[in-house]
């Protein structure tokens, strides 16, 4: 048995880091209530509502991860003109997040993904979003403030949920601009924009976003076939690292000339919602700390299941984090 210590001084060198997140950004709205009886019109429940709740979802709760650990983060994102857009920014200026990189649109509705959660259970959800591609006008305005933003970040995070605000196009001239100044990306991807990701610093797909992408079969329980896929997706993206999320098979990273598996910590799971999100952000601010690969996998690897432990889509807890990693096994 190997014991790994995390050095304290990690933590602290996380809030001297400006992270610039670029991606999809979303309310997650909730609705929490009880279950007493079927409905009369149709087999489903009757949700009787005990309380509604907005949270920051998709690249703003990246923004609240990387918050929470320490960090500042600035969000570029295209938000509606329309109230859900208004409670999203009244929610950032809540938080103490920057609202310089948000850019309303009359294009497209603020993107919402209401929950309903009875007696501690998800019974359904619900979206209201646009998925379109940005249009010529939203995709100039989002340069410029890229442009103007990413100079002054240590990481520059990608978080993609494929509602549209990251082009193929966009991606390139803003990788292109990072490596220009030696500055970190980052990447959480999803389908449509998968290979798109050319020569950035670390990939970090789940298994399902690698199967699709790749249109390969892997089990995440063969290391063989795990070691091969990654090792075939770095070399398509030209990038310098993948590491590959594997849910309670824990995480795989091919870095710096590293391979390492990272089996999952045993918990209790509650939620699995937001946990990719806790994962990119531990991993950027680790990788623009020049950490080593086994240290970013092993953090990235500890937030994550932490978060997996609360219902809903909820940021890290730094304290509880730093507890837990004060002896990695």
């Amino acid at each position: 048995m190997i014991l790994m210590v995390v050095p304290a001084d990690i933590f602290k060198s996380f809030t001297k880091l400006n992270v610039l997140i670029i991606g999809d950004v979303m309310l997650d709205s909730y609705i929490w209530g009880s279950v007493e009886r079927i409905s009369p019109e149709a087999p489903v429940p009757i949700i009787n509502v005990k309380k509604r709740d907005h949270r920051l979802g998709g690249a703003a709760n990246v923004a609240l991860n990387v918050h929470a650990l320490g960090a500042k983060p600035v969000l570029c994102a295209l938000i509606g003109d329309d109230d859900d857009g208004k409670k999203l920014v009244q929610r950032l200026h809540e938080k103490n997040l920057s609202v310089d990189g948000i850019i309303v649109s009359t294009e497209r509705p603020t993107t919402v993904k209401t929950r309903i959660i009875a007696s501690h259970q998800h019974v359904v959800r619900v979206d209201d979003e646009s998925d379109k591609v940005t249009s010529s006008t939203e995709q100039e305005q989002l340069w410029k403030r890229i442009e103007k933003l990413l100079p002054q970040s240590d990481v520059v995070i990608f978080e993609d949920y494929d509602k549209g605000v990251l082009s193929a196009a966009l991606i390139e001239k803003a990788v292109d601009l990072a490596l220009k100044l030696n500055i970190p990306t980052v990447v959480d991807p999803k389908k449509r924009n998968f290979l798109a990701y050319q020569r950035v610093t670390l990939f970090k797909p789940n298994l399902k976003e690698l199967r699709e992408g790749l249109k390969v079969e892997v089990e995440a329980g063969n290391q063989s076939q795990v070691e091969s896929a990654v090792t075939l997706l770095k070399n398509k993206l030209n990038a310098e690292g993948v590491m590959l999320t594997l849910s309670e098979h824990g995480v795989y990273i091919d870095f710096q000339q590293q391979k390492i598996k990272i089996p999952a910590h045993a918990r209790e799971i509650a939620d699995v919602s937001g946990a990719g999100d806790t994962v990119v952000s531990i991993a950027a601010l680790c990788v623009a700390l020049k950490l080593s690969p086994e240290l970013i996998a092993e953090l990235s690897n500890l937030g994550g299941g932490l978060v997996c432990q609360h219902v809903g889509v909820v940021p890290i807890d730094r304290e509880e984090l730093i507890q837990e990693s004060k002896m990695l096994v």
